[in-house]
């Protein structure tokens, strides 16, 4: 979770999914949409489908126990070089180099590296100073230790430097740099994409599908997509499901990473749900019923806002 997450952020969501999958077997059981739906607001989800992927071959290969190896570890699904040196050398003692933002952050400013540290040539620089002070004695104090000070004192921005242990060596503090390092992303342009999403209605119901487990939201249900207003009712009368006329609701944006997407919600209603759209990867779905679905967030806040209410007033 804290892979691309704060920490604060992190906290609520941790609690929570701990409470309901307590171990790994418990997590390796659960439906896949429980987990997603544990984990909606999150975002990556790509994280959670990896994590349950790997909590069942655990389950499934190893009897339940992880890896004893951080060689092994990295080989289950999301797990990578940093993330199994810090289980290993956290739950073992063991010295093992880490690089997550945290310690790439206190290490390009410690240093005053120059550059992005996503470039792979500044990672591997970056990867060579971790091996570097890594300690025989006591890893895991120190891997404890480099990740706290990232995390609450040499923080992305307003760093504490007057708390900090090791300011003294800092290169960035003494050649006035800290606000500049590490740096960032180079600056590219956000392309912005849009679609329409159909928000099919039917009393307390809405019609939802679940997405493919690749590209974008994978695994998460949603509403069915459209290119423009004409293609949704091609599609409804395809299927003859008797829906009255199509509204255009207030337009919303998302942004990822990447890109910035337009969601124009098109809303109708059906009077009856037509069961063959109620099987496998289809769901006429009822938010207050117990069933827990992995949701993307502006998928959830337009049920809420047209189930619920009706919706704004259409456009």
């Amino acid at each position: 979770m804290l892979q691309q997450t704060q920490v604060a952020t992190v906290i609520p969501y941790f609690e929570r999914f701990v409470r309901r999958f307590p171990d790994v077997l418990a997590l390796a059981d659960a439906p896949v949409d429980e987990v997603l739906h544990h984990w909606s607001g999150l975002g990556y989800y790509a994280r959670a489908r990896n994590l349950h992927r790997a909590a069942q071959q655990v389950a499934r290969d190893l009897a339940g126990l992880l890896p004893d190896t951080a060689a092994a570890l990295a080989e289950l699904p999301g797990i990578g070089r940093s993330t199994a040196g810090a289980i290993r050398a956290q739950s073992a003692n063991e010295r093992h180099a880490i690089l997550d933002g945290n310690v790439k952050r206190v290490l390009a400013r410690w240093f005053a590296i120059r550059g992005w540290p996503g470039d792979p040539r500044v990672a591997a620089r970056l990867w060579e100073l971790s091996e570097t002070l890594t300690p025989d004695a006591r890893p895991a104090d120190y891997t404890q230790a480099i990740m706290d000070l990232g995390a609450t004192l040499c923080t992305r921005r307003a760093p504490q430097c007057t708390r900090c242990p090791v300011a003294e060596g800092c290169a960035a503090q003494a050649r006035g740099l800290t606000a500049a390092l590490p740096e960032p992303r180079p600056r590219r342009h956000r392309p912005r994409r849009s679609v329409c999403m159909l928000v099919l209605t039917c009393g307390d119901r809405v019609l939802l599908h679940r997405r493919p487990a690749d590209g974008l939201w994978g695994g998460l249900w949603g509403f069915p997509e459209f290119r423009d207003l004409r293609g949704a009712g091609d599609w409804l009368d395809a299927r003859a499901l008797g829906a009255a006329a199509i509204e255009s609701g207030r337009p919303l944006r998302h942004g990822f990473t990447h890109f910035e997407l337009d969601i124009t919600p098109l809303i109708a209603r059906v009077p009856a749900p037509p069961q063959r759209m109620d099987l496998g990867d289809w769901l006429w779905y009822n938010p207050s019923e117990s069933l827990r679905l992995g949701l993307a967030a502006p998928v959830a806040a337009l049920i809420r806002s047209y189930l619920s209410t009706g919706g704004p007033a259409a456009n």
